[in-house]
């Protein structure tokens, strides 16, 4: 293995920025060149390029081209690639790529189908000269008809595939894409691929399906932790059948949707690189809910989750004590402000989250699991009695939900490690848990988050059982009843080994969805609901728990994402979703970008808050309403915060009972207006609103500094929840919003049952 200089063709595989050692293409076109990138220690003075045919054998064989290298310094664009703004993890990220020691150079033109070889010699100060293995690249070309000795196919059902459209990326290799276009109407909506922030209709959009972490700004860069290949595609006419299609594949995914081409969605589909690919995409036409319960009927669907999930979650990163979070469960309850689920995300040593942080125990080498016996907590500790902590929370009708990501620390990553997490370490290796890179070792996490940690295959039961058996004793002992299972983008390259035999580039995007199951089953096996709590997922993720949108500022800009984040989600067969509200980053929130979001949450499938670490620094940027009240020094916080606590407790049995009937017809919670409404033109002026089960219609105030707010109210009777007033619907409504407001009709029909919901005078409280 070479010492000095290291060059890797798919570098790091970061989905969007480039490092400093990879090959730029990739797989350059015939006739093109290609930057080759090194990284090199600190004392090489000189890197050179030796470029040959690759069917020329040995370099002496044929003539070389020696190219000299350059010091390069790391792309802007590259950087800005990974910025997420303020942020106790912004800087970890954007440090990520690297650039040290970089060197560069262009290659000749790949004028011959046949492929280069090429290798780097690298010679120091002191004259000490090495040099790499050779490395091979055949240039790419988009044909029409497949060279002879390749097969593929391309399977589009029904008539919406554009006649002449089917193109392959091919090489002397193998086939490494394949693109189609189908049939767009002029005026054609395009809404799905999972969850995305910038826009409800992709329609003049590109964009692509792959799992990745952005922290924060997701709105702006147009990516997602929970992609789809899936959309539908709704008539602009009003006359013409809806659609959607959905490409049954696990790889990367690109859609352009109407931008080269208006009549044309054109999906470019990543294959396996052999002689042999084929493409499926499954086309169902109907309304936008039978498209999508085609969809699911495939992909599988949500169940039916305890009516607890619809109550307010609480949670912030520096509650990271047992002292801490029992004061703010005390402050909740002496203001009078209900709270049904506690998430603890700073409980562990964060090495293996597993173990209490500050727990005593003797260790175990072989990785087998503790039980909650087996450990002594410090009455001076940070965790002096988890098991009397979590009885306390449940007597107070308190659900306790503990963090997770799916990584285990190791010696490479850092010093000082505990002893126990290497043994897990030495374990998942030697028992062949571990996400392997395509030579067979263990794959170390390349993301800015947790470096280098190991990874487990939860591809396989085995694994499985073996991670989750390591978190049983918390459910068992202590009564667990939930994880957030955090994280889950990690695993990039495309040829990592998984034990399901898929290789990264089709088992990557699978990683959420085995790992929300994990710990789904996990909890059925002590007969708890499987209340897992994920940002990340693929198709498949809706048999999975429960969804936030992840990382967010507290801007009004991410505000307008997030909800548009739960509208695609919903879309897409997304039930049980919420998001950090008014966003968990930097500093606290005005008290009127506060309020309006947890207006906005009150009416969504989950309500929640949340705050990011921030080394305790003060003052502290807790997101409850009694810090907010003290920081913006507005005395509204908590007294409207209460209310829409109760009003969300009362709540509860509407949302159950409503998402009982999303699980048995696939029409979703909080859906999207053109799912009622396919043919209306309205719809698409007002992507905002949604209707909230049957009977709910939600418009929540989005912009700074309004006292009024328009909403389009469908055909039919409404009814204003906060006066009684009827209206009539099929035109827009200005409506006065005081802070306290949040623009909500209810079917004139339903009224008579909801209206005791929306009494303010109504003070019995709901039995938790």
């Amino acid at each position: 293995m070479s010492t000095l200089i290291t060059h890797r063709p798919h570098g790091i595989e970061h989905p969007y920025a480039v490092s400093p050692d990879q090959r730029v293409p990739v797989r350059p076109h015939v006739g093109r060149t290609t930057t080759l990138g090194v990284q090199c220690a600190p004392d090489v003075t000189s890197v050179v390029c030796e470029w040959r045919a690759r069917d020329a054998g040995e370099a002496g064989e044929a003539d070389v081209v020696r190219l000299e290298l350059s010091p390069v310094t790391a792309s802007a664009a590259d950087a800005a690639a990974l910025a997420g703004g303020e942020g106790h993890l912004a800087e970890a990220q954007a440090a990520s790529i690297g650039g040290e020691g970089a060197w560069a150079v262009e290659s000749p033109a790949l004028d011959s189908e046949d492929g280069y070889a090429y290798r780097f010699v690298a010679t120091t100060d002191e004259g000490q000269v090495e040099e790499t293995d050779w490395f091979e690249v055949a240039p790419v070309r988009w044909v029409a008809e497949l060279p002879g000795g390749f097969d593929g196919s391309v399977a589009v059902e029904g008539d919406r595939l554009v006649e002449g459209s089917v193109e392959w990326l091919v090489s002397v290799d193998g086939i490494h894409r394949a693109r189609l276009a189908l049939r767009l109407n002029e005026g054609d909506h395009v809404v799905g691929f999972g969850e995305r922030f910038d826009h409800l209709d992709q329609s003049g959009r590109r964009l692509d399906a792959v799992v990745f972490e952005q922290y924060k700004s997701q709105g702006v860069h147009g990516r997602t932790y929970l992609p789809m290949p899936f959309a539908h595609v709704v008539g602009g006419d009003g006359d013409a059948p809806g659609w959607g299609f959905h490409v049954r594949t696990s790889r990367r995914t690109w859609f352009d949707c109407g931008v080269t081409a208006p009549d044309r969605l054109v999906v470019e589909v990543a294959l396996g690189g052999t002689t042999s690919e084929s493409v499926d995409v499954a086309v169902t036409e109907g309304t936008p809910t039978e498209v999508l319960r085609a969809f699911l009927d495939e992909v599988g669907r949500a169940e039916e989750l305890p009516s607890w999930v619809f109550r307010l979650w609480a949670s912030g990163n520096e509650w990271n004590t047992q002292a801490l979070v029992t004061e703010r469960m005390d402050s909740h309850r002496e203001l009078d402000i209900p709270v049904g689920v506690i998430v603890i995300e700073a409980w562990s040593d964060e090495e293996g989250i597993m173990l209490f942080r500050d727990a005593t125990y003797d260790p175990r080498p072989d990785g087998s699991p503790f039980a909650l016996s087996d450990f002594t907590f410090p009455a001076d500790g940070a965790w002096p009695d988890p098991k009397a902590m979590v009885d306390d929370l449940h007597a107070r009708g308190i659900k306790v939900i503990l963090w997770q990501i799916p990584l285990l620390k190791t010696a490479l990553s850092e010093d000082g490690l505990h002893e126990q997490v290497l043994a897990e370490g030495e374990a998942m290796v030697r028992e062949g848990h571990a996400v392997r890179e395509a030579d067979g070792t263990a794959y170390l996490n390349r993301g800015w988050w947790f470096p280098k940690s190991l990874m487990p295959d939860l591809s396989t039961q085995r694994t499985r059982d073996w991670w989750t058996a390591k978190r049983d004793y918390l459910v068992r002992d202590l009564g667990i009843d939930g994880f957030k299972t955090d994280g889950g983008e990690h695993a990039w390259g495309h040829d990592l080994g998984y034990a399901d035999g898929r290789a990264g580039d089709e088992g990557n995007n699978l990683y959420p969805v085995h790992y929300a199951r994990a710990f789904g089953d996990l909890l059925r096996k002590h007969g708890k609901p499987p209340i897992t709590f994920s940002r990340s997922g693929f198709s498949g993720s809706q048999a999975h728990g429960v969804f936030w949108a992840g990382d967010e500022d507290s801007t009004w800009e991410a505000f307008r994402h997030s909800v548009t984040a739960g509208l695609t989600a919903a879309s897409c067969g997304i039930v049980y979703w919420g998001w950090d509200l008014a966003g968990f980053s930097g500093p606290v929130p005005d008290a009127e970008l506060y309020l309006r979001a947890a207006g906005a949450s009150a009416f969504m499938p989950v309500m929640q808050y949340h705050s990011e670490f921030n080394h305790h620094q003060l003052p502290l940027r807790d997101r409850t309403p009694w810090h907010v009240a003290e920081q913006t020094g507005d005395d509204r916080v908590v007294p409207v915060f209460r209310e829409l606590a109760w009003l969300r407790e009362r709540l509860v049995d509407y949302l159950a009972a409503s998402a009982a009937t999303t699980v048995a017809t696939d029409v979703p919670l909080m859906r999207p207006l053109f799912f009622d409404h396919p043919g209306s033109a309205e719809v698409w002026e007002h992507p905002q609103q949604w209707m909230l089960g049957a009977d709910l219609l939600v418009s929540p105030v989005t912009e700074p500094g309004v006292t009024t707010w328009p909403v389009w109210l469908p055909e039919g009777e409404w009814v204003d929840v906060w006066t009684g007033d009827p209206v009539a619907g099929g035109q827009v409504v200005e409506r006065d919003v005081p802070i306290d407001v949040v623009p909500v009709w209810c079917r004139a029909e339903a009224w008579p049952s909801l209206a005791a919901v929306f009494d303010k005078s109504f003070d019995d409280r709901v039995d938790a």
